[in-house]
This record gives structure tokens, C-alpha cells and sequence, in this order.
């Protein structure tokens, strides 16, 4: 969440600032709540002290014989007034921390103000669109013949987005897979392997709830009360919830394989068949806690580290600066890393690395302490590296042959046992 204090210092400066992101945001009833909270416990605290030096002059009184009748009943009024003010206090502040958990992060002062992702920057290019010479297919099409994907039989399984990889489809994403966590663990990435349900304050303190309830998958019986993570981002981000690391410890570099679960399929239109928009897809993840002054240098490397992985692949891409409304409600900064897909004659997402500062590390209590000093909140950062399933489009549809056959790049061999190329089965 936002430092409740840089809202007190500007209110109107910083709502000027998340109105970039979200013109319909307003912190009139955060700053309202705010001044009431604080109000209620300042008279709290003088209702105290008077109680207090109420009840021992009672002890003197009654020590020397003295009527205590009045301050008996000074102690009884002071006492039924912190009830009640200690009620509203009760009401107030849940909805004190669910507005305020409602609000994004602040975009750095550098991003591009606009709500339209037609504005994004492009900041790099790698390599170039393939000029084909025969008539291309999109991967449904290739599909059609190398059988890779049943998306038939996946509808029948659990409905539409929701594909089934099969025989050489599978073989290929697990070797896109091992490819991409031997390049991260090489870049000095510690692997985990977190469990794919999680509780409700973890996901609350990715930045996912509140208010993405309804993109979420959960679990909501009388046993668990359980959420299928979105991206491993929120159970990695979770693992140190609550704690206050050394500084020495910092940066922690993690990487994580999990699938992915989200509800935003399903509005795909009919350029977004196959494996473009799913319910749940493979992602491996990368994830970073710094100190604030060094999470800027780390940005750039996990950057780096997912463009290494397009690079060997031999992949066409460009990384665009995303502009303040198209940036992820957690993020401050992000870029995303976008292939090109013949298929859809268009970019699209594979990487998106954000970098959170310290609105994560709040929601979740992450601090570190420097030597004697009074702790602080890290600066958390994620980003994928990569998601596979529109990286498996890219890598089907830049790589076909006139005779439908795939070629498969190099650093993949190993992981295929020397299969170097996907022939059609039909």
C-alpha cells in the first residue's frame, strides 16, 4: 500500500499523481478516515492520562479520608467515552485499510502519462519481423497437422481455455521451461517451488486483492479457504511476509516454474484462439527484494535476464515502457517484452517486469534493518521469465516451413534429446 504519510504531506499531489492511472480515483474519504482515526486516538490518549490521574488521586482520597464520589465519577464518564470512541475506532479502521489497499501505486515521476497503451514506448528492438516467402499459418492452423495441443479434448475436460498439450507439444514446452529456469538459476536466481494454493493474505499482499476478487480462482468450503495463484509472484512475495531481513541478505534473487491461473480468458475474440488468452498457462517467475536504492540497477538485470532468454531463442521482440493507465496496480515502473506473432499481425506480451518499490513490502510487512538503524520497508520486483504459452505461439509460427515442419532452436535440442525439428503427423 502507499506510505499513508506521503498522503498527509499532499493529498492533492498524490491523488494528481494515481489519477495517471486511474482517472476515477479520489482520496477525499482516505484523507476523511485518516483525520477521524487520528482524531479519536489523541482523545483517546487524553481520556487515558486523565483517567489515570483520576484513579490515583481516588487512592490519595481514600488514603486520607477524602470524598471520592466526583472522581469515581470522572473515572466512570472517561471510561464509558474510550468505549464508545474505542467502537467507532473498531468500525473505522477496516474501512480505513480496505480503501486504502484499493489504491495503486504511484507511477514514477518519469512515466509517460496516458491511458492508452497505444502510447506505450517502445525503448528497444531485437532483431527483425520474418519476411516469408509462402503463405504462413498461425499455430491453430499448424497445430492442424503436428498435433501438438487438443484443444478439443481440453474443452471437454474443464471448457474453453483450457488446452491440453500432447506427445511433442508437452515434450516442447517442458524443454521451454527447463531452458528458461537453467538461464535464470545461471544469472543467480535461487529456485523454488511454492504450492500452487494460497491463503487469502497472501494474495492481499501482492497487490491481487481487493480488488481483483473477480479474476481469481479459489478454493471456499468449510475446510479451506484458498486461492490458485495467479503467478508465482504472489506466493514468492509472500515468503518472507512479516519479517525483517539483514541488510547483508539483500538482493534475494528468486525464480519460480508454476502454472498460472487467472479468469480473464474467454472475451478472446477470433484472433486470440489457441494458445493466446488462457485460463491457465506455464510462467516461469522472477522475483527480487532489495533495498530501496538499489532496486532501480536490479530492474535493469531482471530485464536483461528475461531478453537473454529471447535472445538464444532467436526470438524478433521490443520492450515498451508501459505508460502510467496501462501499468499493473502494483507497479511503478514497468516494461513490457513483446514477440511478434505472424499469426495475430501483432506484439504480444511474453515478460512484463514492474518494479513495486515498497507498496507490496507494506502490505505484507517486509522490512530489512541496516546495521542499528530502525527498520524499512524493501522494494519488491517481479517479472516473468517468460510465460510460454504465447512464447510457444511465437516460436511455432517465426519458425515454420513451407511444409508445415517447425524448427526448433538450437539451445532446445538438448532438452528434446537432439530432436531438431517438428514434422507433421498427418
Amino acid at each position: 500500500m502507499i506510505d499513508i504519510k506521503l498522503i498527509r504531506k499532499d493529498p492533492a499531489a498524490i491523488e494528481a499523481k494515481l489519477k495517471t492511472k486511474d482517472s476515477q480515483i479520489s482520496l477525499a474519504s482516505i484523507v476523511e478516515l485518516d483525520h477521524r482515526i487520528r482524531e479519536i486516538k489523541t482523545k483517546v490518549e487524553q481520556l487515558k492520562a486523565s483517567r489515570n490521574a483520576a484513579s490515583q488521586k481516588i487512592g490519595e482520597y481514600k488514603r486520607t479520608g477524602k470524598d471520592a464520589t466526583e472522581l469515581m465519577q470522572q473515572v466512570a464518564t472517561s471510561a464509558d467515552e474510550i468505549q464508545a470512541l474505542d467502537n467507532e475506532l473498531a468500525q473505522l479502521e477496516p474501512r480505513f485499510i480496505d480503501e486504502l489497499s484499493r489504491i495503486p501505486n504511484i507511477p514514477m515521476d518519469d512515466i509517460k502519462v496516458s491511458e492508452d497503451p497505444k502510447d506505450n514506448v517502445v525503448i528497444k528492438e531485437f532483431g527483425k519481423k520474418r519476411d516469408f516467402d509462402f503463405p504462413f499459418k498461425n499455430h491453430v492452423e499448424l497445430n492442424e497437422r503436428l498435433q501438438l495441443f487438443d484443444f478439443k479434448r481440453g474443452a471437454k475436460l474443464a471448457g474453453s481455455g483450457w488446452p491440453v498439450y500432447r506427445n511433442l507439444g508437452a515434450r516442447l514446452e517442458w524443454a521451454l521451461i527447463n531452458y528458461m529456469l537453467e538461464t535464470q538459476i545461471k544469472n543467480g536466481f535461487m529456485q523454488w517451488m511454492p504450492p500452487a494454493l494460497v491463503r487469502r493474505d497472501i494474495v492481499f499482499s501482492s497487490g491481487q486483492l481487493p480488488k481483483f476478487e473477480n479474476q481469481q480462482f479459489k478454493i471456499n468450503d468449510d475446510e479451506y479457504h484458498l486461492y490458485l495463484i495467479p503467478t508465482a509472484e504472489v506466493p514468492l512475495n509472500g515468503l518472507h511476509a512479516d519479517e525483517i531481513l539483514s541488510e547483508d541478505e539483500l538482493p534475494l534473487k528468486y525464480t519460480a516454474y508454476t502454472p498460472c491461473f487467472r479468469r480473464e480468458a474467454g472475451a478472446a475474440g477470433s484472433q486470440e484462439r489457441g494458445l493466446i488468452r488462457m485460463h491457465q498457462f506455464n510462467k516461469v517467475e522472477m522475483f527480487c527484494f532489495t533495498k530501496p536504492e538499489d532496486s532501480a540497477k536490479t530492474f535493469e538485470f531482471m530485464l536483461s535476464s528475461a531478453e537473454e532468454i529471447l535472445q538464444g531463442l532467436g526470438m524478433h521482440y521490443r520492450n515498451a515502457l508501459l505508460v502510467t493507465g496501462d501499468m499493473s496496480f502494483a507497479a511503478a515502473r514497468t516494461v513490457d517484452i513483446e514477440v511478434w506473432l505472424p499469426g495475430q499481425n501483432r506484439y504480444y506480451e511474453v515478460s512484463s517486469v514492474s518494479n513495486c518499490t515498497d507498496y507490496q513490502s507494506r502490505r505484507a510487512n517486509i522490512r530489512f534493518r541496516k546495521k542499528d538503524d530502525k527498520p524499512e520497508f524493501v522494494h519488491t520486483l517481479n517479472g516473468s521469465g517468460l510465460a510460454t504459452s504465447r512464447l510457444m505461439v511465437a516460436l511455432l509460427e517465426n519458425n515454420q516451413n513451407p511444409d508445415g515442419s517447425i524448427d526448433i532452436p538450437p539451445v532446445l535440442h538438448k532438452y528434446l534429446a537432439g530432436i531438431t525439428k517438428l514434422v507433421p503427423v498427418c
